[in-house]
Protein backbone atom coordinates (compact mmCIF):
# COMPACT_ATOMS: atom_id res chain seq x y z
CA UNK A 1 0.00 0.00 0.00
CA UNK A 2 1.28 3.52 -0.63
CA UNK A 3 0.64 5.80 2.66
CA UNK A 4 -0.46 9.46 1.98
CA UNK A 5 0.71 12.31 4.51
CA UNK A 6 -1.65 12.62 7.38
CA UNK A 7 -4.12 15.18 7.84
CA UNK A 8 -4.89 16.69 10.98
CA UNK A 9 -7.94 14.28 11.81
CA UNK A 10 -5.88 11.16 11.06
CA UNK A 11 -2.83 12.86 13.56
CA UNK A 12 -6.21 13.59 16.17
CA UNK A 13 -7.15 9.67 15.79
CA UNK A 14 -3.81 8.92 15.58
CA UNK A 15 -2.87 10.68 19.30
CA UNK A 16 -5.82 9.60 20.48
CA UNK A 17 -5.43 7.95 23.76
CA UNK A 18 -7.20 4.43 24.86
CA UNK A 19 -7.29 1.03 23.88
CA UNK A 20 -8.98 -0.40 20.87
CA UNK A 21 -9.20 1.79 17.04
CA UNK A 22 -8.07 5.49 17.96
CA UNK A 23 -4.84 4.26 20.45
CA UNK A 24 -1.69 5.03 19.48
CA UNK A 25 0.95 2.12 18.73
CA UNK A 26 3.39 2.03 22.38
CA UNK A 27 5.82 0.46 20.20
CA UNK A 28 6.31 0.49 16.44
CA UNK A 29 9.10 -1.68 14.60
CA UNK A 30 10.24 -0.64 11.16
CA UNK A 31 12.38 -2.72 8.79
CA UNK A 32 13.96 0.31 6.75
CA UNK A 33 14.11 -1.13 3.23
CA UNK A 34 14.77 -0.04 -0.59
CA UNK A 35 18.68 2.66 0.10
CA UNK A 36 20.01 0.32 -2.62
CA UNK A 37 17.38 0.86 -4.92
CA UNK A 38 16.83 4.92 -3.87
CA UNK A 39 20.57 5.26 -4.73
CA UNK A 40 20.39 2.84 -8.01
CA UNK A 41 17.23 5.27 -9.08
CA UNK A 42 19.49 8.50 -9.01
CA UNK A 43 22.98 6.54 -10.55
CA UNK A 44 24.49 7.37 -7.14
CA UNK A 45 26.42 4.67 -5.38
CA UNK A 46 24.73 2.22 -2.82
CA UNK A 47 26.42 4.09 0.03
CA UNK A 48 24.73 7.22 -0.80
CA UNK A 49 21.46 5.27 -0.51
CA UNK A 50 22.73 4.29 2.89
CA UNK A 51 23.95 7.69 3.93
CA UNK A 52 20.22 9.33 3.19
CA UNK A 53 18.69 6.42 5.15
CA UNK A 54 20.60 7.56 8.15
CA UNK A 55 19.04 11.53 7.56
CA UNK A 56 15.71 9.44 7.57
CA UNK A 57 16.38 7.61 10.79
CA UNK A 58 17.14 11.13 11.92
CA UNK A 59 13.89 12.85 10.91
CA UNK A 60 11.85 9.75 12.25
CA UNK A 61 13.37 9.27 15.81
CA UNK A 62 12.88 13.57 16.17
CA UNK A 63 9.34 12.85 15.24
CA UNK A 64 8.32 9.47 17.12
CA UNK A 65 8.08 11.10 20.53
CA UNK A 66 4.88 13.57 19.45
CA UNK A 67 3.24 10.61 17.83
CA UNK A 68 2.65 9.08 21.18
CA UNK A 69 5.25 6.33 20.29
CA UNK A 70 7.20 4.81 23.20
CA UNK A 71 9.21 2.62 21.88
CA UNK A 72 11.20 2.86 18.54
CA UNK A 73 13.05 0.10 16.82
CA UNK A 74 14.65 0.14 13.36
CA UNK A 75 16.40 -2.76 11.60
CA UNK A 76 19.46 -1.22 10.80
CA UNK A 77 21.68 -4.40 10.39
CA UNK A 78 20.47 -8.35 10.05
CA UNK A 79 22.26 -11.16 11.01
CA UNK A 80 22.26 -12.05 6.91
CA UNK A 81 23.55 -8.54 5.77
CA UNK A 82 26.82 -10.32 6.36
CA UNK A 83 26.32 -12.16 3.12
CA UNK A 84 26.60 -8.20 1.31
CA UNK A 85 29.74 -7.37 -0.40
CA UNK A 86 32.62 -6.69 1.70
CA UNK A 87 33.07 -2.96 0.56
CA UNK A 88 29.14 -2.36 1.49
CA UNK A 89 29.66 -4.08 4.63
CA UNK A 90 32.29 -1.96 5.38
CA UNK A 91 29.86 1.18 4.84
CA UNK A 92 27.65 0.05 6.87
CA UNK A 93 29.64 -0.27 9.65
CA UNK A 94 31.35 3.35 9.07
CA UNK A 95 27.80 4.88 9.09
CA UNK A 96 26.73 2.98 12.64
CA UNK A 97 30.08 3.94 13.90
CA UNK A 98 29.54 7.98 12.58
CA UNK A 99 25.73 7.77 13.63
CA UNK A 100 27.33 6.44 17.32
CA UNK A 101 30.07 9.41 17.51
CA UNK A 102 27.92 11.83 16.21
CA UNK A 103 24.11 11.42 16.91
CA UNK A 104 24.50 10.02 21.00
CA UNK A 105 25.16 13.19 21.99
CA UNK A 106 21.72 14.77 20.96
CA UNK A 107 19.24 12.21 21.92
CA UNK A 108 20.66 12.13 25.11
CA UNK A 109 20.14 15.22 25.42
CA UNK A 110 16.74 15.20 24.03
CA UNK A 111 15.76 12.25 27.09
CA UNK A 112 16.11 9.46 24.40
CA UNK A 113 17.12 6.06 26.12
CA UNK A 114 19.05 3.86 23.74
CA UNK A 115 18.73 0.05 23.13
CA UNK A 116 20.88 -2.66 21.48
CA UNK A 117 19.59 -6.14 20.22
CA UNK A 118 21.02 -8.55 18.15
CA UNK A 119 24.44 -10.60 18.75
CA UNK A 120 26.13 -8.05 19.29
CA UNK A 121 29.41 -9.62 20.59
CA UNK A 122 30.21 -10.44 17.18
CA UNK A 123 30.49 -7.18 16.33
CA UNK A 124 33.91 -5.25 16.26
CA UNK A 125 35.65 -4.38 19.75
CA UNK A 126 35.50 -0.23 18.96
CA UNK A 127 31.76 -0.30 18.07
CA UNK A 128 30.74 -2.84 21.03
CA UNK A 129 32.77 0.01 23.58
CA UNK A 130 30.48 3.02 21.96
CA UNK A 131 27.39 0.67 22.21
CA UNK A 132 28.09 0.19 25.74
CA UNK A 133 29.06 3.91 26.31
CA UNK A 134 25.54 4.86 24.74
CA UNK A 135 23.31 2.17 26.50
CA UNK A 136 25.48 3.77 29.90
CA UNK A 137 24.68 7.12 29.14
CA UNK A 138 20.94 7.32 28.42
CA UNK A 139 19.86 4.15 30.81
CA UNK A 140 18.14 6.70 32.85
CA UNK A 141 16.44 8.76 29.82
CA UNK A 142 12.30 8.43 29.66
CA UNK A 143 11.45 10.42 26.93
CA UNK A 144 11.68 7.22 24.57
CA UNK A 145 12.94 4.24 23.63
CA UNK A 146 15.11 4.07 20.43
CA UNK A 147 15.93 0.24 19.92
CA UNK A 148 18.90 -0.41 17.44
CA UNK A 149 18.97 -4.23 16.17
CA UNK A 150 22.37 -5.06 15.04
CA UNK A 151 23.44 -8.21 13.52
CA UNK A 152 19.89 -9.52 14.73
CA UNK A 153 18.03 -12.31 13.18
CA UNK A 154 14.65 -14.04 15.20
CA UNK A 155 16.07 -17.25 14.34
CA UNK A 156 19.71 -16.65 15.74
CA UNK A 157 17.38 -14.96 19.00
CA UNK A 158 15.47 -18.15 19.62
CA UNK A 159 18.21 -19.82 19.42
CA UNK A 160 20.00 -18.71 21.52
CA UNK A 161 17.37 -18.28 23.85
CA UNK A 162 16.79 -22.12 22.97
CA UNK A 163 20.71 -23.09 24.64
CA UNK A 164 19.91 -20.93 27.51
CA UNK A 165 16.89 -22.49 28.62
CA UNK A 166 18.18 -25.90 27.65
CA UNK A 167 21.42 -24.79 29.98
CA UNK A 168 19.04 -24.27 32.53
CA UNK A 169 17.27 -27.10 32.13
CA UNK A 170 20.42 -29.73 32.26
CA UNK A 171 21.56 -27.35 35.66
CA UNK A 172 18.47 -28.12 37.15
CA UNK A 173 17.71 -24.40 37.59
CA UNK A 174 14.62 -24.64 35.64
CA UNK A 175 12.26 -27.81 35.36
CA UNK A 176 11.16 -28.99 31.49
CA UNK A 177 7.01 -28.28 32.31
CA UNK A 178 8.08 -24.55 34.12
CA UNK A 179 9.11 -23.01 30.31
CA UNK A 180 6.04 -20.70 29.34
CA UNK A 181 5.77 -18.26 26.95
CA UNK A 182 6.98 -15.64 30.09
CA UNK A 183 10.29 -18.05 30.17
CA UNK A 184 11.10 -17.41 26.63
CA UNK A 185 10.18 -13.23 26.93
CA UNK A 186 12.52 -13.09 29.62
CA UNK A 187 15.34 -14.18 27.74
CA UNK A 188 14.58 -12.43 24.43
CA UNK A 189 16.78 -9.46 23.19
CA UNK A 190 13.44 -7.27 24.08
CA UNK A 191 12.83 -8.38 27.50
CA UNK A 192 11.14 -5.45 29.75
CA UNK A 193 10.13 -4.01 26.57
CA UNK A 194 6.01 -4.47 25.25
CA UNK A 195 6.10 -5.80 22.08
CA UNK A 196 5.53 -4.01 18.77
CA UNK A 197 1.80 -2.99 18.01
CA UNK A 198 2.96 -1.81 14.36
CA UNK A 199 5.47 -2.90 12.09
CA UNK A 200 6.19 -0.98 9.28
CA UNK A 201 8.11 -1.99 5.62
CA UNK A 202 9.60 0.43 3.20
CA UNK A 203 10.29 0.11 -0.47
CA UNK A 204 6.93 -1.79 -1.51
CA UNK A 205 8.47 -5.34 0.74
CA UNK A 206 5.35 -7.53 2.21
CA UNK A 207 7.44 -9.84 4.38
CA UNK A 208 9.20 -10.06 8.13
CA UNK A 209 12.54 -11.02 6.78
CA UNK A 210 13.61 -12.79 10.08
CA UNK A 211 12.73 -9.90 12.07
CA UNK A 212 11.03 -9.97 15.33
CA UNK A 213 9.09 -13.27 14.82
CA UNK A 214 7.92 -14.06 18.54
CA UNK A 215 7.41 -10.04 19.51
CA UNK A 216 5.23 -9.06 15.90
CA UNK A 217 2.85 -12.37 16.63
CA UNK A 218 -0.29 -9.94 16.93
CA UNK A 219 1.51 -6.81 15.79
CA UNK A 220 -0.39 -5.04 13.03
CA UNK A 221 1.76 -4.52 9.62
CA UNK A 222 1.92 -1.53 7.25
CA UNK A 223 3.52 -2.21 3.93
CA UNK A 224 3.99 0.66 2.17
CA UNK A 225 6.07 1.74 -1.37
CA UNK A 226 8.18 4.54 -0.58
CA UNK A 227 12.16 3.66 -0.21
CA UNK A 228 13.46 4.33 3.13
CA UNK A 229 15.15 7.31 2.31
CA UNK A 230 11.87 9.23 1.13
CA UNK A 231 10.27 8.04 4.48
CA UNK A 232 10.10 10.72 7.31
CA UNK A 233 7.87 12.69 9.50
CA UNK A 234 4.44 12.76 7.45
CA UNK A 235 5.05 9.27 6.52
CA UNK A 236 5.43 8.06 10.20
CA UNK A 237 2.44 10.03 10.89
CA UNK A 238 0.63 8.29 8.24
CA UNK A 239 0.97 4.83 8.87
CA UNK A 240 0.19 5.82 12.96
CA UNK A 241 -2.87 7.01 11.50
CA UNK A 242 -3.82 3.65 9.25
CA UNK A 243 -2.96 1.76 13.07
CA UNK A 244 -5.48 3.74 15.05
CA UNK A 245 -8.33 2.92 12.36
CA UNK A 246 -7.65 -0.54 13.22
CA UNK A 247 -9.43 -2.83 15.92
CA UNK A 248 -7.48 -5.36 17.01
CA UNK A 249 -8.85 -8.49 17.77
CA UNK A 250 -6.51 -10.54 19.23
CA UNK A 251 -7.99 -14.27 18.25
CA UNK A 252 -10.49 -12.83 20.26
CA UNK A 253 -13.35 -12.52 18.29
Amino acid sequence: MSLRPANRDQLRDALAAGDGPGAPPRHVAIIMDGNGRWAKARHLPRVMGHRKGVEAVRKVVEAAPGLGIEVLTLYAFSSENWRRPADEVSDLMGLLRHYLRTEIAELHANGIRLRFIGDTAALSDDVTLMLDQARTLTAANTKMTLVLALNYGSHDELLRVTRALAADVAAGRIAPAAIDAAAVEARLDTAGLPPPDLVIRTSGEQRLSNFLMWQAAYAELVFTDELWPDFGAASLAAAVATFSQRDRRYGGR
